[in-house]
């Protein structure tokens, strides 16, 4: 069974960065696209940045220049370097991604930014 599972999240400080990890197990493939989203508490979930098979990458708007996205294909992981952290930018980040044709969420992993 495919699982994704997000870790690296946590409590820091306003300017301070985390990087989150997403790995896949459970499957001989490999990831294709994937994507990192987040949902602050009383708000919708909303795309933050996404990364191609072939390394394209896409933000949003609010994290741009802040935010990088990437990928270890070797180790079937997808990374979120997460710099200048704002309060705003505390919510649960959520991994999803493309593995043969089907989409998979990783469970979340909580990243708290204190002013």
């Amino acid at each position: 069974q495919v699982q994704l599972v997000e870790s690296g999240g946590g409590l820091v400080q306003a300017g301070g960065s985390l990087r989150l990890a997403c790995t896949a197990s459970g499957s001989i493939f490999g990831i294709n696209d994937a994507g990192w989203y987040r949902q602050a508490p009383g708000k919708q979930r909303e795309a933050v940045a996404s990364i191609s098979s072939g390394g394209s990458t896409n933000y949003a708007d609010p994290v741009k220049g802040r935010f990088t996205i990437s990928r270890d294909n070797a180790k079937n992981t997808v990374y979120l370097q997460m710099n200048s952290l704002i309060p705003e930018d505390t919510a649960v980040y959520y991994c999803n991604a493309e593995i043969l044709r089907a989409r998979y969420w990783g469970k979340g992993t909580l990243v708290t930014v204190s002013s």
